[in-house]
């Protein structure tokens, strides 16, 4: 049975769930945390790693182009890098791991050689143009003919202008990608956002903390505009927190179960956007009536499942990057609401409204899930099957592109399934 025939239904527990969770590492810190130990000369001990589909994609296509990756145990690699990456034998292949496709575009202009990065069905249909426009604005020879992965890079090892201007507004892993590599040129280059948009800006100040960490140079000239200096990339010992998106379902999972999930870690400790939500999951049964999304964009899913059961509607703006996510995220969410239960979940533009009732807690709701392939959508769903019977998540194992024990931890709280449990 392949994974996308495998169905897994939620049984509520009843009670409130108590334990003790630890959320794996951020991926998004660890994938940045591996490119840059790979760009520096030496040897980095990455600790609290996530290791995970996406994860392993970053440090296999690092391992095409020369770096040598130990993994000592399950929260640590050991990377090993010259100063310079080579030119792959064969394409880099991504899966649909958005950092990973993202960062290595940009990095692969320090290559001297021709670099393919390409991913999956899903990664062929999300955008990278921008970031394509801007690495040739810097001089870079690329090519990826519909605007989304297969991208051909033929690299110099450099740079051969010192500014660029990118638009974000679709994704400020553009931004990061183009922090990342600068650093590893022969001259300072200005980075300047075209607009102010720009989706979830937290995650660069994510980028330039670990640029620092490993011995980058990065100053912010303006709140639009940084310049990175020339430094390359000294090696490190380097720690990585938990991952905040995936503690928003253990978050989500305690208030609305009444229960006590012990993360080890405080929801103010983390660095990541994403811990942002908590001050709204802390809310319910009396969240917002309006919730922006734009600068906690992975917790969505979360939000928008929980608000479900909140004590009125809710209206969720600042949705439009999450339809190039690993999915259509707002019309996966308005589906699987609306499999629920008709006019769950409605769509209005980009915003997504959800009719919240309280309700629905204890019904007998029978509804499968359609998570399209998408980890997000099949962890904030099954918050759903905490409280109502019959949900049914399809392609339960996408969970591990980022989070491979989820089911494994839910039963660890008392939760019982039925189905294939991955």
């Amino acid at each position: 049975m392949s994974n996308a025939d495998q169905k897994l239904t939620i049984l509520p527990p009843g009670h409130p769930l108590e334990g003790r969770v630890s959320p794996p590492g951020s991926k998004s810190i660890t994938n940045r945390a591996l490119l840059l130990a790979g760009l520096a000369k030496g040897t980095s001990r990455l600790t609290g790693a996530l290791k995970s589909d996406d994860t392993r994609y970053m440090a296999d296509a690092l391992r095409a182009m020369g770096v040598t990756i130990s993994e000592p145990d399950d929260t640590t690699f050991v990377v090993t890098g010259t100063g310079k990456l080579l030119p792959p034998e064969k394409p880099l292949f991504l899966g649909n791991a958005g950092t990973a496709t993202r960062f290595l575009t940009a990095a692969a202009a320090l290559v001297d050689g021709t670099v393919v990065v390409d991913g999956d069905q899903h990664m062929r249909k999300r955008p990278i143009a921008p970031l394509v426009t801007a690495l040739r604005a810097l001089g870079v020879t690329v090519e990826a003919e519909t605007g989304c992965p297969p991208v051909t890079v033929s690299g110099s090892g450099d740079f051969g202008a010192d500014r660029v201007t990118i638009d974000a507004g679709l994704s400020s892993q553009y931004v990061s990608a183009l922090l990342m590599a600068a650093a590893g040129g022969t001259r300072p280059v200005n980075i300047e956002l075209a607009g102010e948009e720009i989706g979830a800006r937290g995650y660069i100040d994510l980028t330039v903390a670990a640029m620092h960490a490993f011995g980058a140079e990065v100053s912010q000239v303006s709140p639009s505009i940084w310049q990175v200096a020339p430094t390359g990339y000294r090696a490190t010992d380097y720690v990585i927190e938990p991952d905040a998106s995936a503690a928003t379902y253990l978050w989500a999972a305690e208030v609305l179960t009444g229960g006590s999930i012990d993360l080890g870690v405080a929801a103010t400790s983390f660095s990541q956007p994403d811990a942002k939500s908590y001050e709204v999951i802390a809310r319910f049964p009396h969240m917002p009536a309006i919730i922006d999304g734009s600068q906690m964009q992975d917790a969505v899913p979360t939000l928008a499942v929980l608000a479900a059961f909140n004590e009125t509607p809710v209206r969720f703006t600042g949705l439009a990057n999450l339809r190039v996510k690993e999915c259509d995220r707002v019309r996966a969410l308005s589906t699987g609401l609306s499999n629920i239960r008709p006019g769950l979940g409605i769509e209005e533009g980009d915003d997504l409204l959800v009719a919240s009732d309280p309700k629905l807690a204890g019904q007998t709701l029978p509804a499968d899930i359609d998570t399209f392939a998408d980890h997000r959508i099949a962890m904030s769903f099954a918050l759903a099957g905490l409280k109502i019977n019959g949900i049914t998540i399809l392609d339960p194992g996408c969970v591990a592109k980022t989070y491979p024990r989820y089911w494994d931890e839910l039963a660890s709280l008392g939760v019982d399934f039925e189905g294939d449990r991955p």
